[in-house]
C-alpha cells in the first residue's frame, strides 16, 4: 500500500491562521487555486486516481463508486457467444477487465503474448491486439503499473516458426500474483475468490497460468489451487516454453468485497459453496464435530497498530464468562491450513478491524464473529468484514468502541474533531491523513463492562444453540 510518513496533525491554532490567509488572498491566488483544482479533477477522472488519494479502495470517494458499480448487472455479457479462432474482452467492469479466447492458442513469454493462429496464416490478414493487466485493481493506477501487462493478438506470417512445446487438452486462466498479494485480504478479495469465481464450472480441469509469480505465494495457498486446479501451475515470466491451448481466459471476474453474487452466475453459486470448496481442500474428509468443551473463542491479536492494550485483562474477561480462549497472532510464515483448522473449529472469533479478520472465511456458517471496531473506520469495517460475514452465514455482531477507550482520545482530547467527528476529518482531509490517524496511529483499550455484556450475551447464544442441538439429536 502506499504510505505517507509524514506527521499528519490537526491544530485549531493552524486552523485559525489558515482562516485568516484565505481571507487575505488575490485574484491571482484564486485563479491559482482554481488552475490546481482543475487539474486534480482531471487527474482524478482520466487517470482514476483520486485527488485525496493514491488508495481509494478504503476511502468514502471509493466505496461510493464501488457500491454504485456492484449493482449494475449486465444480462447479456458482451462475450457470452465467442466464436472459434476469436479474441473477445470485457472491459466494463468497474474492478478488472477479462478477455477470452477461442481456437490455436499459443504462449510467448518473452513478448508476453499470448497469439491466437487463424486456420490460415497470410500476410494479408489485418493484427488484432487487445492488451490486458489480469488484476482486480484497474481504478488504481500506481498499483495496476507494476502489474504485468500481456498481449492478446492474432498471428501473423512472422509468427509461423512458434510450434507448441507443451500441449494442454484443457483451458487455461491466466492472471496475475502481484499487486497487494502477500496481504490476507487482498490474496483473497482480488485472488481466491475471483479465481473461484472464474473457475469453478471447469470443476479443476483448468490450468492456471501465473504473472508476477511469487515463490511464496504457492506453498501458502497450496491447498486452495490444488481445490481449483488439478494441474502444475505455470510460472509464465520464467516458463518460456510454448504453451498450447484451445481455450483461454485472461483475467479473473469480480463481483463484490470478499462475496460472490450468484445472480451474476449461471449456477447460482454462493459463498457457501465457496466455504465448502476450503473445506474439502483442506480437510478432505470435513465433518462438523459438536464440541463437548466450554465454547472456544478465537481472540485475532494486533502487536502493532489497532492493538488491545488491555489485551491479557480481555483474556482474562472472556474466561470468567465461560469461553474457553485462545490468542493467536497471524504472521505471513504461518501455514493458513493452521488457521483454517483453528477457526473452522472454534465458536467465536474477536479481532480489531484488520486485514486478519478476512479468517472469518474459515468460519463455519452459523459461527459467531465479534468485530471491534475503532474510530474512524464504521464504514470500511462493515463494507470489508461485515456485511460479507452475514453473507455468508455467519452471527456478526460489531463492538463500536466509545471515544474513551480510543488512544486518540489521550492524544487529542475530547473536543478535538480527530475523537468527536472523525467524519469531518476523513471528508476535509483525505485519504492519507485517515490512514495515519485512524488505522496507523490509533490503539483501542477495551471498557471491560460494555465487552463483558458482550462477550455474556454471545456466549450465551452459542451454549443456547448447544443445548437445542442436543434435543435435536434425542
Amino acid at each position: 500500500m502506499a504510505h505517507n510518513h509524514g506527521n499528519q496533525q490537526i491544530h485549531h491554532s493552524h486552523k485559525a491562521k489558515e482562516e485568516i490567509k484565505k481571507s487575505k488572498q488575490t485574484p491571482l491566488h484564486l485563479l491559482l487555486f482554481f488552475l490546481v483544482s482543475f487539474t486534480l479533477l482531471f487527474a482524478s477522472r482520466f487517470l482514476l486516481i483520486s485527488p485525496t488519494s493514491l488508495l481509494a479502495f478504503f476511502g468514502d470517494k471509493d466505496i461510493k463508486t464501488y457500491d454504485a458499480a456492484r449493482t449494475t448487472t449486465h444480462s447479456h455479457p458482451p462475450c457470452s457467444s465467442l466464436p472459434n479462432y476469436s479474441i473477445c474482452c470485457e472491459r466494463r467492469n468497474y474492478h478488472g477487465d477479462i478477455c477470452f479466447m477461442l481456437g490455436d492458442i499459443r504462449t510467448h513469454s518473452p513478448s508476453s503474448s499470448v497469439l491466437l493462429y487463424p486456420r490460415t496464416l497470410n500476410k494479408s490478414i489485418s493484427i488484432t491486439e487487445e492488451r490486458i493487466r489480469p488484476y482486480n485493481r484497474k481504478w488504481e493506477g500506481p498499483i495496476m503499473d507494476r502489474i504485468d501487462e500481456l498481449h492478446l493478438r492474432i498471428a501473423s506470417k512472422g509468427d509461423d516458426s512458434r510450434q507448441c512445446e507443451v500441449r494442454h487438452d484443457v483451458p487455461a486462466i491466466f492472471f496475475s500474483a502481484g499487486g497487494y498479494t502477500g496481504n490476507v485480504f487482498h490474496d483473497f478479495n482480488e485472488g481466491i475468490i475471483p479465481l473461484y469465481i472464474t473457475s469453478h464450472h471447469f470443476h479443476r480441469h483448468v490450468v492456471l497460468v501465473v504473472l508476477n509469480y511469487r515463490h511464496w505465494w504457492f506453498p501458502k495457498y497450496r491447498e486452495i489451487l490444488a481445490g481449483l486446479s488439478g494441474y502444475p501451475i505455470i510460472d509464465f515470466s520464467t516458463d518460456t516454453r510454448t504453451h498450447c491451448f484451445r481455450q483461454a481466459t485472461v483475467g479473473l471476474r469480480f463481483h463484490e468485497t470478499l462475496s460472490i453474487n450468484p445472480s451474476q452466475l449461471p449456477d447460482n453459486k454462493t459463498m457457501f459453496d465457496f466455504r465448502q470448496m476450503l473445506a474439502e481442500a483442506y480437510e478432505p474428509r470435513f465433518k462438523r464435530e459438536r464440541r463437548d468443551g466450554p465454547p472456544k473463542l478465537v481472540i485475532i491479536s494486533r502487536k502493532k497498530t489497532r492493538a488491545i492494550e488491555n489485551e491479557e485483562e480481555v483474556v482474562r474477561l472472556a474466561k470468567e464468562v465461560g469461553f474457553d480462549v485462545e490468542v493467536v497472532t497471524p504472521a505471513d510464515t504461518m501455514p493458513m491450513k493452521r488457521m483454517y483448522a483453528l477457526l473452522s473449529s472454534c465458536d467465536v472469533m474477536m479481532g480489531v478491524h484488520g486485514a486478519a479478520m478476512t479468517h472469518f472465511l474459515f468460519m463455519r456458517p452459523g459461527s459467531k464473529f465479534i468485530q471491534i471496531v475503532p474510530l474512524g473506520v464504521e464504514k470500511v469495517a462493515w463494507t470489508c468484514y461485515g456485511e460479507p460475514a452475514t453473507k455468508m452465514g455467519l452471527k456478526y455482531e460489531e463492538y463500536k468502541i466509545l471515544e474513551r477507550e480510543s488512544s486518540l482520545y489521550q492524544r487529542y482530547g475530547e473536543e478535538d474533531p480527530v475523537v468527536n467527528d472523525p467524519d469531518s476529518v476523513r471528508a476535509n482531509k483525505g485519504w492519507e491523513v485517515t490512514k495515519e490517524l485512524y488505522l496507523k496511529g490509533q490503539n483501542v483499550t477495551l471498557d471491560a463492562g460494555r465487552l463483558r455484556k458482550t462477550l455474556a450475551r454471545v456466549f450465551n447464544r452459542v451454549a443456547l444453540e448447544r443445548r437445542e442441538e442436543k434435543v435435536d439429536v434425542v
